[in-house]
């Protein structure tokens, strides 16, 4: 992985500022808010590459004092490659304090694991504890690999963002709420938000304006007005002390620039295709989505070009019997020397440290595999694989 080396454009300790880091590692969302963009153009950063940008940050003077997970997925959605990079970052910069951004779901079950792998901070995007309201914002809520009945999940949800602050509120972590305004569907309901937050435990809150996306001519809705904001704001404060936040940070897919303007930016550091690994592999129990864990794969796809430049599955390999612990691991890499990263749904720590340590990092999507495929290879430019 190359990074562009900018010595000129290095900031002194007088001038850089202490600041907090945010780092998309999250692959797959719990949630879609029906006015956020159906497709977002990021994509989560494997926890190598997460490092790699984390560090060159620093080389080029960045005073970096916390890092937050944060999107564009959730960081709770897969586990064990939260807890991995949060595991990373703390043996390498114990110093940094760490925290994660997320919806809330399952936050019961793995608050105490996130407390001791260094968390001190959850903030928690709750936008409705009401029903009603919950079910105009949100387009689609999917608690797993399926999507569910939306009044079903919302019912889910609002349960589970409950015992969200209350769990990590038990665990020793400052519980931060971040709600979205958006005009005609939550406005009137922020402060209930608040009222039942502080009840719950929350520490504060942040409220957010809804920014229209800048290429749509037509936006669905209109951004509130500051006036608006300062008045919710007021209403908040009653019952957590509240502050107002202009942007929306990296919530659910938003662009990560380097802090400094002087790194490549995070989006570049998905891994590529080379001359010495030009295929990808993929897992897969249907041959079009992404869906099967790794460990309960007997095979991998192989993605590649084609003589003629075209990507299209080439082959099938197959992936070592279970029971030889870290071994298969190691077997599957010698087997996929050709190959920049591996696609799968899922995946623990053993393959994708593992697979990592050969050069092989572990792409983690619940997505198609054309179009997946495609965005790696570069969008297409070279015309469709005819099977």
């Amino acid at each position: 992985m190359t990074i562009i080396e900018l010595a000129e454009n290095k900031i002194s300790a007088k001038q850089a500022r202490p600041t907090r880091l945010t780092l998309p590692v999250a692959p797959r969302a719990f949630c879609r808010i029906r006015f956020d963009p159906i497709d977002s153009p990021a994509r989560a950063v494997p926890p190598i590459g997460a490092l790699t940008w984390l560090a060159e940050n620093i080389k080029q003077g960045a005073q970096i004092k916390a890092i937050d997970l944060n999107g564009p997925g959730d960081p709770l959605a897969e586990i064990n490659g939260t807890i991995e990079i949060l595991n990373l970052i703390r043996r390498k910069y114990p110093e940094l304090a760490l925290s994660i951004t997320t919806l809330g779901l399952y936050s019961e079950k793995h608050a105490k694991s996130l407390a001791k792998a260094g968390v001190k901070s959850v903030t928690l995007l709750v936008d409705a504890v009401d029903l009603t309201v919950a079910g105009k914002l949100y387009a689609w809520i999917r608690p797993g690999k399926n999507t569910i009945p939306l009044a079903q999940a919302t019912e889910l949800l609002i349960t589970e963002q409950k015992k969200a602050v209350q769990a990590f509120a038990q665990a020793g972590c400052a519980v931060t709420i971040r709600s979205t305004v958006y005009p005609g569907f939550n406005d009137h309901h922020i402060e209930n938000i608040a009222e039942l937050m502080a009840g719950y435990g929350a520490a504060d809150m942040i409220i957010v304006p809804y920014h229209p996306a800048a290429d749509e001519a037509e936006s669905l809705l209109e951004r509130p007005s500051p006036e608006t904001m300062q008045q919710l704001r007021k209403k908040a404060a009653k019952h957590l002390q509240t502050r107002l936040d202009e942007e929306k940070e990296n919530q659910l897919g938003v662009g990560c620039p380097s802090l400094l303007g002087a790194c490549q930016d995070i989006a570049t550091l998905q891994p590529k295709p080379s001359k010495t690994r030009p295929n990808i592999a993929v897992v897969s129990s249907n041959g079009m989505e992404i869906n099967l864990h790794l460990g309960q794969a007997y095979q991998v796809l192989i993605y590649g070009p084609r003589g003629d430049g075209l990507i299209c599955l080439l082959t099938t390999r197959p992936v070592p019997e279970p029971g030889s612990g870290s071994s298969r691991w190691e077997e599957l890499s010698r087997s996929l020397t050709d190959c920049f990263a591996v696609l799968t749904a899922s995946a623990g720590e053993s393959p994708r440290r593992i697979l990592a340590e050969h050069g092989i990092p572990v792409l983690i999507t619940d997505h198609e595999i054309e179009g997946t495929v495609d965005r790696l290879y570069g969008g297409g430019k070279k015309g469709k694989c005819k099977k």
